[in-house]
């Protein structure tokens, strides 16, 4: 048995910034010598990759599939557009959706640790070679997985990644209408982006906000501001549904047909096919939203590469 204690795994990861599992392995092999351990972590590559995971990385690529039991969506970054658009990075994503898809892991973390089809390999061990290979600092941000009817879209090569949950009654999944349907609100939902999926779903407190926007905003109108009471009232209903038709995808406009709501053209749907079409949840990913992005300074490179 190595003699080494948890204090010595954790120096070793802080000075590698590799795993606690790898650190304990390399200390394993290395009787516990902690630079022989340290360099046994370098022949791996893995502190090699550990120093690119430092780096931001706010590029890469959304992606989405689905097959006649599930969906998923996806985001993977990378520090550089030109890597999200390299078809290993890519294939890579394909695997990562795909071991969702089959294995239903719940978290980033749950995934990390399954092995994909055909692979000896965890993700983790895919990703660390990925960082290797590719050289830049790759990161699995997140994903979502619906169980069901499920159609997805991909826009702009990856930029903008859409889910779409759907309960049926009495029609076909398979069905080319229903196909188009299910497309027609996934982009939809990629154009123009709802934070709701109805009214139902907006929550009590965020309409109430709202309609304290609105009564603040009437009563600084000095057109408005001496109205009475029960009057602000009724325009701030009038104008509350303004905020359903623009946040909620049911009351929205529909892209496609200004004179009907998504809601109303799913409906339509539904009844030429003489059944029920229900919209139950979405989700979109923006690719590095809500990411601190690169900021590259070529001189400063170049100058730093001459020192």
């Amino acid at each position: 048995m190595a003699a080494f204690t948890a204090k010595d795994v954790a120096a070793l990861r802080e000075k590698t910034g590799c795993g606690m599992m790898d650190c304990k392995k390399a200390l394993t092999t290395a009787d516990g010598d902690m630079e022989k351990a340290i360099e046994f972590l370098r022949e791996k590559g893995l502190a090699a990759a550990a120093k690119k995971s430092g780096r931001i990385a706010a590029e890469g690529v959304v992606y989405a599939t689905a097959n006649d039991k599930a969906g998923v969506v996806i985001e993977v970054n990378s520090e550089t557009d030109f890597v999200g658009k390299n078809a290993d990075f890519q294939a890579f994503v394909a695997t990562l959706a795909n071991t969702v898809l089959e294995q239903n892991p719940a978290d980033v973390d749950a995934l990390s640790a399954c092995k994909p089809a055909g692979s000896d390999l965890t993700v983790a061990d895919l990703l660390r070679e990925k960082i290797l290979v590719i050289g830049e600092n790759i990161k699995i941000r997140r994903f979502a997985r619906y169980d069901g009817v499920v159609s997805t879209y991909v826009h702009g090569g990856g930029r903008i990644g859409v889910m779409v949950s759907f309960d049926l009654d009495g029609v076909d999944a398979s069905n080319e209408k229903f196909q188009e349907c299910a497309k027609d609100v996934a982009m939809q939902i990629a154009a123009l982006g709802a934070p709701y999926l109805n009214r139902e779903s907006v929550p009590a407190e965020t309409v109430e906000k709202e309609k304290e926007i609105l009564i603040t905003q009437i009563k600084n109108d000095p057109k408005n501001s001496k109205k009475p009471e029960n009057i602000i009232e009724k325009m701030v209903e009038g104008r509350i549904g303004k905020f359903f038709e623009n946040n909620c995808l049911m009351d929205q406009a529909f892209v496609k047909d200004g004179s009907m709501t998504v809601g109303q053209y799913i409906d339509s749907v539904a009844k030429e096919l003489g059944g029920k079409i229900t919209a139950t949840a979405f989700t979109r990913f923006e690719k590095g939203e809500g990411l601190q992005k690169r900021e590259d300074d070529f001189a400063s490179e170049v100058a730093g590469m001459i020192k």
